[in-house]
């Protein structure tokens, strides 16, 4: 078998976290504190992870459970404290909506600059343009600043942009939950196309439906751990008994 395109061994995640207490109303106004206590917060215990080409891994995992800090080393925005992390091929995130965007500037230029920075050329971002617009379903808004976009219609020009953009492997967060049925639908198209085409995609969701369809395998994280590693029906099956049988007893939602 060839060896996977990521490849991830035994990885932990810690952050330090100032703790401050304010006992009265003049230390709130005033800012009148001791020195910050700082505290450990553990976010990934020994997480391993093997993605091989072509494949779609599901990532699932109550609010807390490491999700997001995964998929953030994964794309190198943050380096595990201890453990190994190999990427073989070019990675595009698509995972803080609207980071990026130059709100002074209309939507033909941040796709301009989203996209060269997702690695397209300038001639590549240019031509595909009216595509990409088109797939959001922002063409009537192709000149107006995105500072009045609404946060879903920048979500969809990002989206739109990375699902151009991705040559290798695409890492996704909740992409189906974002726009209307008709964006939701065209994601769906164009996932099938680059799956296809052989890309990578690793995938965040919450919703058993999308992880159990799209995805080959995919993990459930619990307290920062693997708690389990089976195909995508099964950890989606799995995803909704943990979360049915915390909320009934009132510590989850």
């Amino acid at each position: 078998m060839a060896e996977p395109v990521i490849e991830v061994r035994d990885i932990f995640k810690s952050f330090r976290i100032p703790s401050v207490r304010r006992e009265t109303v003049r230390e709130h106004v005033l800012g009148f504190f001791p020195s910050p206590r700082v505290e450990t917060l553990h976010v990934l215990r020994q997480v391993s992870l093997e993605v091989h080409h072509g494949e779609t891994v599901g990532i699932m995992g109550r609010n807390g459970s490491g999700k997001s800090t995964l998929l953030k080393i994964l794309c190198g925005i943050y380096e595990a404290d201890a453990g190994s992390v190999i990427v073989r091929a070019p990675v595009i995130p698509i995972l803080e909506l609207g980071v990026g965007w130059n709100p002074e500037l209309n939507a033909v230029d941040n796709v301009m600059i989203l996209g060269t920075i997702l690695g397209m050329t300038l001639s590549e971002a240019r031509t595909s343009i009216a595509e990409i617009l088109a797939f959001a379903g922002l063409e009537k808004f192709a000149n107006l600043d995105v500072k009045y976009f609404s946060s879903g219609m920048a979500a969809r020009l990002a989206y739109s942009v990375a699902f151009k953009a991705v040559r290798d492997i695409l890492v996704l967060d909740e992409i189906f939950a974002v726009g209307d049925a008709g964006f939701k639908v065209r994601c769906e198209e164009r996932y099938r196309s680059l799956s296809a085409a052989g890309c990578t995609v690793i995938l965040v969701s919450h919703d058993p439906a999308t992880i159990s369809t799209f995805c080959d395998r995919a993990l459930l994280l619990e307290g920062g751990r693997v708690v389990m590693s089976d195909t995508g029906e099964k950890v989606a099956e799995a995803y909704l008994n943990v979360s049915s049988s915390v909320a009934d007893d009132g510590a989850f939602g």
